[in-house]
C-alpha cells in the first residue's frame, strides 16, 4: 500500500491534508493530483520529515544539492551545507556524495535535517566496484539493488535512478556524436559499464524488481537524466529525446503498476530560446509527471556566476510548466561547493522559483504588490519582511547608512518618493 494506492482509492491521508494546508489547497485537489501522477509527496517511513508537494497547481519548490567528493571529504561540512541550505529556503536537499563512507555520510545529513532528502545509489554502486575490484565496469547487478535498498533504509525520500540510458539511447548517442560529451556521472558510469560488458543496463531491464525496492520502502522514484546536454549545442539533441521517451514510459509503468510516486528530470545546459520546447515536451511526454529541471544553464561561459546564468533559465522553466528546480551554484564547474556556494545558489534559485510562480498563478504576485505598496509609503520594516532575503537588505542598507533616515543613499535628499509622498497622494 502507497500514498498513490490511497488517492487511487479515494483516501484523502494526513500528508495529503498536510500540504494542501501549506499550499492553499483542497484536499482533495491534492488527491487527484497523486492519482493520476501530477503531483507527489515524497515520504518515507524511517523518519519525520518536512512535506512537501511538488506537481502541478502547486508552488515551485527548489533543491539544494550536498556530498563530499573524492578530494575533499569532510562529513562536519557536508551536515553545515545541509543545515544552511534548509535555513535559506531550500524545500528539499539531494545527497551526492561520491567521498568517503557513503551510508555514515548520508546518515548525518538526513539525521540533520528536516527536509525530504534525495540520492543516487548507483553512484555508490559504482564507486563501491572501483575501491572492492579497482575499475567501475566491474559492478554488479547486486551492486546497484543493494545500493538502493541501503539508502532507503536511512530514510532517503526521492532517488534520481538512470532507468532510460539504454542501449537504444547509446545508439542514438553513439551515431549523433556529441560537442560537450557527457556531463551527467550517471549517465556516464552506466554507459561505460555498459559498453565494457556489452549488457543493458540493469535499472532497465529489471525495472519490476527496481519498482518492488522502491515500492516497499516508499521511495519516490525522479528518473535520472544521464543524457543532459553539458553544452548548449548539444542541447535537445536526439540522445536527451531518447532517453525520455524511455524515461517517460517507466515512469507510467511505477505509476499505474506499482502505485509509485514519480518525478521526471531533464536537462541540462538548455539556451533561452529551447527552454520552454523543453518543459512542454517533458510534460506532453511523461502524461504531466512532475517535471524536476536540472537547471538549466543557458549559456556555457559564466563559470564563477553560474548561479545566475540558472536563475535566467530556471525562471522561464518555472514560468512554462516546470515544478522542481534544481539549484546552482557560483562553483558550478570549478569546484566543490563551499557554505556560502550553497547559500547563494539556494536564495537565488528561490527567485528564479518565484518568478516563475507569478506568471503560473497570478496571486503570487500579492507579496509582490505588498512590496510596491510598502515601497510607496518608504515603510523600511515592512519591506525587509516582505525581501525574500530581508537580513541581505537590512544589511546592504545599514551599511550605507543616509542622511534622511526616510531614503536611501541612493536618492539621498531626493527620493523620488518622499517627494511625491510630500505634494500629493498618488497611492491605492
Amino acid at each position: 500500500m502507497t500514498i498513490v494506492t490511497d488517492a487511487k482509492n479515494g483516501k484523502i491521508t494526513e500528508e495529503m491534508k498536510i500540504v494542501a494546508e501549506i499550499e492553499g489547497k483542497d484536499p482533495e485537489f491534492i488527491r487527484r493530483g497523486i492519482a493520476s501522477g501530477r503531483i507527489v509527496i515524497p515520504m518515507t517511513p524511517y523518519r519525520d520529515i518536512k512535506l512537501c508537494g511538488i506537481g502541478e497547481g502547486l508552488k515551485t519548490k527548489v533543491n539544494a544539492s550536498v556530498g563530499a567528493s573524492s578530494d575533499i571529504v569532510d562529513a562536519d561540512a557536508e551536515v553545515a551545507k545541509a543545515k544552511a541550505a534548509e535555513e535559506a529556503g531550500a524545500d528539499t536537499l539531494m545527497e551526492l556524495g561520491t567521498g568517503g563512507d557513503f551510508l555514515e555520510m548520508r546518515k548525518k545529513v538526513c539525521d540533520a535535517v528536516s527536509l525530504s532528502v534525495g540520492s543516487v545509489p548507483l553512484y555508490q554502486a559504482f564507486i563501491t566496484a572501483a575501491r572492492r575490484d579497482g575499475s567501475i565496469v566491474h559492478m554488479t547487478e547486486d551492486d546497484l539493488w543493494k545500493a538502493t535498498e541501503d539508502q532507503a533504509k536511512l530514510g532517503t525520500n526521492f532517488m534520481a535512478i538512470h532507468t532510460g540510458v539504454n542501449n537504444i539511447v547509446l545508439d542514438r548517442l553513439k551515431a549523433h556524436g556529441r560537442y560537450g560529451g557527457l556531463c551527467s556521472r550517471g549517465g556516464a558510469f552506466m554507459s561505460t559499464w555498459m559498453l565494457h560488458n556489452e549488457k543493458e543496463n540493469p535499472l532497465y531491464e529489471d525495472f519490476d524488481y527496481l519498482c518492488e525496492i522502491l515500492k516497499e520502502h516508499e521511495v519516490t522514484l525522479s528518473t535520472g537524466n544521464g543524457m543532459r546536454a553539458g553544452a548548449i549545442h548539444d542541447a535537445t539533441d536526439r540522445a536527451q529525446i531518447q532517453e525520455l521517451i524511455i524515461n517517460s514510459e517507466c515512469a507510467q509503468k511505477a505509476h499505474d503498476k506499482y502505485d509509485l510516486q514519480v518525478i521526471v528530470e531533464g536537462p541540462g545546459h538548455v539556451p533561452l530560446d529551447e527552454v520552454e520546447t523543453n518543459v512542454k515536451v517533458m510534460k506532453a511526454m511523461s502524461d504531466g509527471k512532475p517535471f524536476y529541471m536540472l537547471g538549466p544553464l543557458v549559456t556555457d561561459i559564466g563559470a564563477g556566476r553560474d548561479h545566475i546564468v540558472t536563475a535566467i533559465g530556471a525562471a522561464v522553466s518555472a514560468a512554462a510548466g516546470c515544478d522542481f528546480l534544481c539549484y546552482v551554484t557560483p562553483a558550478e564547474h570549478l569546484a566543490l561547493p563551499n557554505l556560502e556556494d550553497v547559500i547563494e545558489g539556494v536564495k537565488t534559485s528561490k527567485i528564479a522559483a518565484h518568478v516563475g510562480d507569478m506568471v503560473k498563478y497570478k496571486e503570487s504576485r500579492d507579496v509582490d504588490l505588498a512590496m510596491g505598496r510598502a515601497r510607496a509609503r518608504l515603510d523600511w520594516k515592512e519591506m525587509y519582511r516582505l525581501a525574500l532575503d530581508p537580513v541581505l537588505a537590512k544589511e546592504i542598507r545599514s551599511s550605507r547608512s543616509p542622511e534622511d533616515e526616510d531614503a536611501c543613499t541612493m536618492c539621498g535628499n531626493f527620493c523620488a518618493l518622499k517627494i511625491v509622498n510630500q505634494n500629493y497622494d498618488l497611492c491605492k
